[in-house]
């Protein structure tokens, strides 16, 4: 709970529907203002800020300290907030299933000064707390065969290190890890990784990685073709049980 800015609106005498009508939002959005880990984009949080007569800093100090590029910050207030994730990956163990180690060597030979990248590291370390909270989104990951034996740079330590931490993930209660068989030949997956966020409001959003900039996309009809590749994807893939003997199978390869 955000005590600060609670405790600001009952002084200025605004509730999330007030807020909500002069910032011309959602009634539920401006209420889950006052959730933990729930930020406004930079242009409510000024409006807000300047309702309840506060600074920004004061209401959500947070923000500051935020590691994260700015263009995925609307995205990460989005993961904190879903309820279920489903997220493909053909290339890559998916960032919040990803250890400090192998998130680092993803960054390895890009154009970042040691800085950038321990805050992308960090940045990434950090959104893996949502599958650790009192009350989880649900968590679907599907991933191809391949990357459980993709070689990081020759680093076998680095890569037992992260299959281990996989079927750890693998078995969280709201955590399901499906793999697409190697074997599989041509299939929807083949496009590359994507990220699908269901929100409370049953809203469905959408994260599309590329070699370019990364696209945040919230329109019905894009995100609608991204479920239904989703979901020839998944039928592509093993069941939960079947994928968890091959991690560990992938995991021992590697000692």
């Amino acid at each position: 709970m955000n005590h600060v800015l609670q405790a600001a609106m009952v002084e200025a005498g605004e509730t999330a529907e007030s807020l909500a009508d002069q910032t011309g939002v959602d009634p539920k959005t401006a209420a889950r203002w006052i959730s933990p880990g729930r930020v406004p984009q930079p242009r409510r949080r000024a409006q807000v800020a300047k309702l309840l007569g506060r600074d920004v800093a004061d209401l959500w100090p947070d923000v500051l300290k935020r590691r994260e590029p700015q263009w995925l910050r609307e995205w990460v207030d989005w993961e904190r907030e879903a309820v279920a994730v489903r997220w493909f990956e053909h290339c890559w163990i998916p960032g919040l299933l990803q250890t400090e180690a192998y998130a680092r060597a993803t960054l390895a030979g890009e154009a970042l000064t040691s800085v950038e990248v321990n805050d992308l590291v960090a940045s990434r370390i950090e959104r893996q707390a949502i599958l650790r909270r009192e009350r989880p989104p649900l968590f679907v990951a599907v991933i191809f065969e391949a990357v459980l034996y993709q070689s990081a740079y020759g680093d076998r330590e680095l890569m037992c290190e992260q299959v281990e931490h996989l079927a750890r993930c693998a078995a969280l209660p709201m955590v399901q890890v499906h793999i697409v068989p190697k074997d599989v030949g041509m299939y929807p997956g083949l496009g590359g990784g994507f990220i699908i966020a269901e929100l409370p409001s049953g809203e469905h959003v959408a994260h599309v990685d590329s070699q370019g900039p990364a696209q945040i996309v919230n329109q019905p009809a894009p995100v609608a073709t991204l479920s239904r590749r989703w979901e020839r994807i998944r039928g592509e893939a093993l069941s939960r049980n079947q994928s968890s003997d091959l991690i560990r199978e992938a995991a021992g390869s590697w000692t």
